[in-house]
């Protein structure tokens, strides 16, 4: 299906009061200064029956709860690694698509038509005029709506999005919910004016990444959890099945291995980084509501042996994926109160990881959680989303694993290099379980 967008006004939305004098510099932590240079990106869909009137107070609600998010409004200074919170304002866009909404969803759904819908290119971060925060409100054909959101990942993670757009979403209802955002990251890990990992990402979007999204309905997922049942009673010591994500996790990550080993004649060294959400966690807690990066990685690596016998035991390498999450989320408690070991997990692993994946020797897989963090739950006051949706990411061999409508099944967005997508998707297991 062609699509067309077509942006019919774009304009900058001030905070409705402006940032305190205190306030005007934010100086970014450790964590965020290494993220590549780029936007955390969310598309929430609604169908027609809310729509009448209600995308101004989208805007106002914006105005509104941009004080309580004021990064958001000023911009980034890279030569001081730090935002000015000069409150020039987040960009506001509105299009219109001419197409139906439900012509958009489902399974045929191409990423690079998505990306239409967003307000900036995903790379468009870090230079002076770019905005920390840009929102599209696409209206459809139907009378139905998509807001894309990009929130520059110099100062945000994906959780910090979430919260965001919580807070975005409970000011356009005037709801209850009171959401008091956390922005010391920085006061536990100053900046150390260390320069971004690039992961290959520039501003010209690298066309050889490629984007496929799986679909791990509530059956698959039963199906899989089955396979497990009798393994993972004696050999995880919990009587708890196995998680929606542990099991899709597993599924994919086997596929990519004999994706790989297809493509390369040989099965190589691989190491497997899996996100962990480190809010909460750590002893004192860092707050539910931090925004800034928060997020350490669990280690799982196999030599070239190892990883061919991993490829085709499913039970063996789903305990093992969920051994090192268990490991990463109990290392979470050591990360401020010993702070030599909190660097090697929020920082210096990911230059460890970085520097394998750009080794011929070894396969990196990332792994990144997204599923709990409530956008079908998102009413701005026209309903909860029908859909909510990536786009094209330009960082390969990632997987991203979202949440379905229904709360029981899972959406895997990978991102692979276009000479390994055709490997996966001929994967008969992967077909077995989104086909």
């Amino acid at each position: 299906m062609m699509m067309k967008v077509n942006i019919l006004s774009r304009k900058l939305i001030k905070p409705c009061k402006p940032t305190p004098s205190n306030l005007r510099t934010y100086n970014i932590s450790l964590i965020d200064e290494l993220n590549p240079s780029m936007h955390v990106i969310r598309i929430l869909y609604y169908p027609s029956d809310f729509m009448a009137g209600k995308t101004l107070s989208l805007e106002e609600a914006l105005a509104k709860v941009l004080p309580l998010f004021y990064p958001l409004a000023g911009r980034y200074n890279k030569e001081k690694h730090h935002v000015d919170c000069n409150d020039d304002g987040a960009e506001y866009a509105i299009a219109q698509v001419d197409c139906q909404l439900h012509q958009l969803i489902g399974d045929g759904v191409k990423s690079e038509q998505l990306n239409y819908l967003l307000p900036l290119d995903i790379c468009a971060a870090d230079e002076p005029t770019d905005p920390m925060l840009a929102v599209q409100i696409n209206r459809f054909q139907c009378g139905g709506l998509a807001i894309g959101v990009c929130a520059s990942h110099r100062i945000f993670d994906s959780a910090s999005l979430g919260i965001f757009l919580a807070a975005w979403a409970n000011a356009a209802t005037d709801g209850k919910l009171v959401i008091c955002p956390d922005f010391d990251s920085p006061s536990y890990f100053p900046s150390e004016n260390l320069p971004p990992l690039q992961f290959q990402v520039s501003r010209t979007r690298d066309t050889s990444i490629v984007t496929r999204r799986f679909v791990f309905n509530k059956n698959a997922i039963s199906r899989l959890r089955k396979s497990l049942s009798t393994e993972w009673i004696s050999n995880a010591n919990s009587e708890r099945p196995p998680s929606r994500v542990v099991v899709v996790s597993t599924v994919l990550t086997q596929a990519l291995m004999r994706a790989d080993r297809a493509k390369h004649g040989k099965s190589r060294a691989s190491l497997l980084a899996q996100a962990i959400n480190v809010r909460e966690r750590t002893v004192p807690p860092v707050p539910k509501h931090s925004c800034g990066t928060w997020v350490s990685l669990s280690y799982l690596e196999f030599t070239a042996d190892e990883s061919h016998r991993m490829e085709d035991n499913f039970v063996e390498l789903a305990l093992k994926m969920r051994e090192a999450t268990i490991q990463g989320v109990r290392d979470c408690a050591r990360i401020l109160s010993d702070k030599e070991f909190g660097r090697w997990v929020l920082v210096d692993s990911y230059f460890d990881a970085s520097q394998k994946a750009d080794s011929s020797d070894y396969k990196v897989v990332w792994i990144t959680d997204w599923s709990k963090f409530g956008e079908y739950e998102l009413d701005f006051g026209f309903g909860k989303p029908i859909w909510v949706s990536l786009a094209d990411v330009p960082l390969k061999d990632l997987f991203i694993l979202m949440n379905t409508k229904d709360n029981d099944g899972i959406e895997a967005w990978v991102y692979l290099h276009e000479s390994d997508m055709p490997f996966l998707e001929q994967d008969q297991d992967l077909q077995l379980f989104t086909n």
